[in-house]
């Protein structure tokens, strides 16, 4: 008979981010003699059953989030989405009620899904947006923000306590009263001692149509680049494929052992400067350079404070042009801080 509980892990799909950060905390709950439920939908769903196959893994409501084709746009369609958000997170309440009953599930843990949490069982909420940008209206999104994830048990930031961190003002912001513990930047990687095999590796991810626009750009610009290039696309497809045009080595996907090798063995990224990319760069102490998504304020946000701090270089994704990694030289790139989470105590709370 099994009696080892069931904790729900429910992470947004948008992006690959939010699932690849639940990787270390499935692990975690494996080893500490739990048993992790995965649910989720589309790619984000995809990538952790490749990673985890012998789990059960159940389809949620799809939040069907993408960008608008140019940048200033985002807040517009954001608004039009809304009805179609607010209507997702009922039907995704009532699935996760379903689930609780059925799959006899102990805990939850949310990565920034707002209707997967129960008032009968402790539910987390993941996210390093406790104070979230939006222009002008930042005071708004960031107030109704904070007002979901006071409904939940407890909130996780995977960020240091204290003034040396990765999210700045986006994990810690004043006078936020809310259950928060921070657990220190999760990664799924550990940083290797390997030869270097590429002098670039391009990594892609995030929401459409933006996705596409900078794969199609980079492979442009990648005509006049003259180093070992390798492309990985970041589109979670049922096979992998490899294509290789001249020097640069194209995947669609990597699984996560793959990826750490990759990176481990390249000597600068390209990437968007997405909350997770900078996590795992940060663990495996890499020099990168960054294209924020257009019109994502927390990836600008994020982009400019590391080019402050002289870690690493960016532009806009109009902007780019091949010549610019140089600039990289000039920036010290990411340098690790030990951290070591306590997993035992903080899933105590199930």
């Amino acid at each position: 008979m099994n009696t080892k509980k069931r904790i729900l892990v429910a992470p947004l799909n948008w992006g690959l981010g939010h699932s690849t950060r639940c990787i270390p905390i499935i692990n975690a709950l494996i080893v500490n003699g739990f048993e992790p439920v995965i649910a989720s939908d589309g790619i984000a769903l995809e990538l952790l059953q490749k990673e985890f196959p012998r789990l059960s893994t159940f389809e949620l409501p799809s939040y069907n989030i993408t960008y608008a084709k140019k940048a200033n746009d985002f807040k517009i369609k954001l608004l039009k989405d809304s009805p179609h958000l607010l209507k997702t997170i009922k039907r995704e309440k009532k699935v996760i009620k379903a689930l609780v009953e059925t799959e006899s599930i102990s805990g939850i843990i949310s990565d920034n899904r707002f209707g997967v949490r129960h008032k009968a069982i402790p539910s987390v909420f993941i996210t390093h947006q406790l104070r979230v940008l939006s222009g002008n209206t930042t005071w708004l999104s960031s107030k109704l923000h904070q007002k979901i994830i006071s409904k939940f048990t407890e909130c996780w930031v995977p960020d240091q306590r204290g003034a040396v961190n990765l999210s700045g003002e986006l994990g810690h912001p004043k006078n936020f009263t809310a259950s928060v513990k921070y657990l220190g930047p999760l990664s799924r990687f550990k940083k290797l001692n390997v030869e270097t095999e590429y002098n670039l590796l391009v990594l892609l991810s995030g929401p459409e149509p933006q996705r596409t626009f900078l794969e199609e750009k980079l492979l442009n610009e990648l005509k006049h680049y003259k180093g070992r290039v390798l492309f990985v696309k970041g589109k979670v497809e049922p096979r992998q494929h490899k294509t290789v045009i001249d020097n640069v080595v194209i995947y669609n996907f990597m699984t996560s052992n793959q990826l750490e090798i990759a990176i481990n063995k390249s000597d600068l990224i390209l990437s968007r400067s997405g909350y997770t990319t900078i996590m795992d760069l940060e663990k495996l102490e890499k020099k990168a350079f960054f294209i924020p998504t257009p019109g994502q304020f927390e990836q600008n946000y994020l982009a400019q404070r590391l080019h402050a701090e002289s870690i690493a270089p960016y532009c806009n994704q109009d902007d780019f042009d091949i010549n610019m990694l140089s600039e990289i030289d000039e920036f010290s790139g990411f340098t690790a801080k030990e951290y070591e989470l306590n997993y035992k105590k903080l899933f105590g709370l199930f």
